[in-house]
């Protein structure tokens, strides 16, 4: 490209600034609203994948390679307390904590229901999961907790008990024992999650290792990362240091909560297809000023070609200012929906209602977008791409120009 076909376009470009600006407007409005969109988007699924994996699963999960699919008791790791111990002092983390997880008959005096009861470490349980956050009433599980267990409201309700009543339990244990108890209801929480508050019991890992016959095993290390984008690297570093364990597999979310990915998935893919929508608008805005641009400029392109200029240089003219009035709008599109984006990113906003949905489901009250080089250059990149696609039509027409119609052309 040369310096004079550049100036040119620049020149024909201001030609008529109104509708130079109202396009490039249009480009600086859309571009700047994806940059925002995409990086609120990334930055709720952020929140969602935190939210949603402290209240139980945590990021990782070492577990033994059949558990995951075939839940059994049979299916658990030796030593459990001692390798969390382990992981935590090898990896200076302190949100690993081992897990026991059993299914028994709870009755009340009046009703019985079959649950999941969960042994936890009651010290490092609420490092993992929200869930110790999340009581209604009474309290979590202390250090030295022993025949006491924390229930879910739902399960509450539905066996009519409340704190300081007495549950009974009967399962099957390791060694295919009975696995019996009495223990005294200290805490009710409530998650929000029906699954969890109907079904899901957690006593001291203490307690469960002598009701169920665990002789020190367990199912689970549950390890919650410090943020989502240390998860990879921490795998890869627990991976190393277990490499020698048979029988051992290491868990990413992703893994145990596929239906977040999905869920994740099917959310971009319908945001992208109004994301889509905005870009093809923005194109044939692109397209009616061009072809408004090529139209009154017949004549003048007719002359042009009489004097010997190749109908491929005009074309070539066309699609150099677009690509600068696409330039501008990126730029500028960017630029305003960054400073938006990172001012937010900071500060935070909310939408009505959600201040109480923190507090009463233990929820972060504002959402960060989450500013980063794909969030800046992705929708403004696409909206680029598409401008000078738009182009294309405008530019072809002066191939069918000819220069004696064309300079008759009023």
């Amino acid at each position: 490209m040369s310096n004079v076909s550049l100036r040119l376009a620049w020149r024909n470009l201001w030609r008529h600034k109104r509708r130079t600006w109202l396009t490039v407007g249009a480009m600086i409005f859309s571009n700047s609203l994806l940059v925002f969109s995409i990086s609120l988007q990334f930055g709720s699924y952020e929140m969602m994948i935190d939210n949603t994996l402290q209240a139980f699963s945590g990021h990782i999960q070492l577990q033994h390679e059949q558990y995951l699919d075939d839940p059994k008791m049979r299916h658990n790791l030796p030593n459990i307390v001692t390798t969390a111990k382990r992981l935590r002092n090898e990896l200076k983390l302190e949100n690993i904590g081992a897990r026991a997880a059993g299914f028994a008959l709870a009755s009340s005096r009046d009703r019985s229901y079959g649950i999941q009861i969960l042994g936890v470490e009651p010290l490092y349980e609420s490092r993992i999961s929200s869930i110790p956050g999340l009581i209604k009433e009474g309290q979590f599980l202390q250090q030295d907790s022993y025949d006491e267990i924390v229930i879910g409201s739902i399960l509450a309700r539905n066996l009519k008990i409340t704190i300081g009543d007495e549950l009974t339990f009967i399962g099957s244990g390791l060694d295919n024992s009975f696995a019996a108890g009495v223990v005294r209801v200290v805490g009710i929480f409530e998650s929000g999650i029906a699954d969890l508050d109907r079904s899901m019991a957690e006593v001291s890992l203490a307690y469960f290792d002598d009701s169920f016959a665990m002789r020190g095993k367990g199912h689970s290390i549950a390890i919650r990362a410090n943020n989502i984008e240390a998860v990879t690297n921490l795998q890869i570093r627990i991976e190393a240091l277990v490499d020698n364990q048979n029988h051992l597999a290491v868990r990413h979310w992703e893994e145990l909560q596929p239906g977040l990915k999905q869920a994740i998935q099917a959310d971009m893919t319908s945001a992208w297809f109004m994301y889509i929508v905005l870009i093809i608008l923005v194109a044939f805005s692109v397209l009616n000023t061009q072809l408004m641009s090529v139209l009154e400029r017949t004549r003048e392109f007719g002359t042009m070609m009489a004097l010997g200029l190749k109908p491929s240089n005009l074309s070539r003219l066309v699609v150099v200012e677009t690509s600068l009035m696409a330039g501008l709008g990126l730029l500028l599109g960017i630029a305003v929906g960054f400073v938006i984006t990172w001012y937010l990113s900071i500060v935070g906003f909310y939408y009505p209602g959600m201040e109480e949905m923190a507090v009463k489901f233990n929820l972060p009250d504002r959402m960060y977008p989450e500013v980063s080089l794909i969030s800046l250059t992705l929708g403004p990149g696409i909206v680029a791409f598409g401008s000078l696609v738009a182009s294309i039509y405008p530019a072809t027409r002066l191939y069918r120009l000819l220069p004696i119609e064309a300079m008759r052309a009023v």
